[in-house]
């Protein structure tokens, strides 16, 4: 009887495991049906520098109020916050470890959280994609395993921590590919193509039994339809399953208003895709604006006039896909060019109240 109930024992773990083994290729058979992150609208800031400020003593105000930071925005309607990730940052705190605890904090207070892979040591945008150190010199096949695995090792530990993402960004304004030389654009898209879904792969292995995250491809020219077409029309040829298209949108680089409604109603038309706006700013003192006319003044009047045009011109789309606006870098003092939401004395200046309207009862 102990023999014959070891083996019914026996061949109920191998059933079990076996039964594990279809689920998991059945959920990476179908991996764009399984995100149950919804976003009625997205009202989110790039905090990825706020926890070094506050580490090394930056104190934010509000109303004359010493409070967190996280806390500020969370009280003025923000819902979303996006953070990224280097690969071996050197001089920026935005490594793993540091990630996890920013968003361990935000989670606590209600945030959704969208993850910034730049696969770089450091910064990543369309005039550069480097390489991590790390991984100089691979062969294609080699880097893209190394995409996967370092993609579904993280995702894993942020899965771990309790802080699994509600979206995430493959790349970080990839308009001109990344990990350069490898996957620049326009001469190795067919390289670009497999970096991109061996990252998708990756958060798929890495979340387990965890409900998919929303994966976002990330492009800069807010305001340019005929770039934006060309680039997406091309990526949608290699049969890449995605979720969203997030856009850059600085008025000083990518054109007016007119411009970026312009590309937000042809997107939504043409892909039935939801479409955010997941980096923008302006600043409230001079800086973009000193050689040309500004659409807005370069105060914190004319920062708070521009955050309530943009959230007009999104919200006059006709259209439930668009779903969102992220500030980059809104908890600074002063610098990155006077982009952020506080003076030099931490105080919060009148664009912290732009959502007021739209999230307060």
């Amino acid at each position: 009887m102990k023999r014959r109930t070891a083996f019914i024992t026996v061949g109920l773990c191998i059933v079990l495991v076996l039964s594990q083994s279809i689920l998991n290729k059945a959920l990476a058979q179908k991996p764009d049906s399984l995100s149950t992150v919804h976003i009625k609208f997205a009202v989110g800031a790039d905090l990825s520098f706020l926890k070094m400020a506050e580490d090394h003593g930056t104190v934010f105000k509000d109303s004359g109020k010493v409070k967190p930071g996280l806390v500020i925005f969370r009280e003025h309607g923000y819902n979303w916050i996006r953070l990224r990730l280097f690969y071996h940052p050197t001089r920026l705190p935005n490594n793993l470890s540091y990630t996890i605890a920013e968003a361990q904090a935000a989670k606590k207070l209600g945030y959704k959280f969208l993850l910034d892979y730049h696969y770089a040591d450091s910064w990543a945008d369309p005039g550069k994609q480097p390489t991590p150190k790390a991984w100089e010199g691979m062969s294609p096949n080699v880097l893209i395993d190394s995409v996967y695995a370092y993609t579904r090792n993280t995702i894993e530990a942020f899965r771990r921590a309790g802080v699994m993402p509600d979206m995430v960004q493959i790349g970080n304004e990839v308009r001109n590919g990344m990990l350069w030389p490898t996957g620049k654009l326009p001469e190795h898209w067919d390289t670009f193509a497999k970096l991109i879904q061996s990252g998708i792969n990756g958060v798929d292995a890495g979340r387990g039994m965890s409900p998919r995250p929303l994966i976002m491809i990330h492009f800069d020219q807010g305001g340019n339809w005929a770039l934006t077409k060309a680039f997406f029309d091309k990526l949608n040829s290699y049969g890449i399953k995605f979720d969203v298209i997030g856009l850059s949108y600085y008025p000083w680089w990518h054109g007016n208003l007119l411009d970026l409604r312009d590309n937000l109603l042809h997107i939504v038309k043409t892909y039935n895709k939801d479409v955010i706006v997941v980096e923008t700013a302006y600043n409230h003192v001079p800086g973009e604006y000193i050689h040309k006319p500004a659409p807005f003044p370069e105060t914190p009047e004319g920062q708070k006039e521009y955050l309530q045009s943009l959230v007009r011109t999104v919200l006059g789309v006709s259209s439930t896909k668009v779903k969102g606006i992220f500030w980059w870098e809104p908890a600074v003092m002063g610098g990155l060019g006077g982009r952020g939401y506080f003076d030099k004395d931490g105080n919060a200046l009148p664009v912290m109240d732009v959502f007021d309207k739209y999230t307060h009862y």
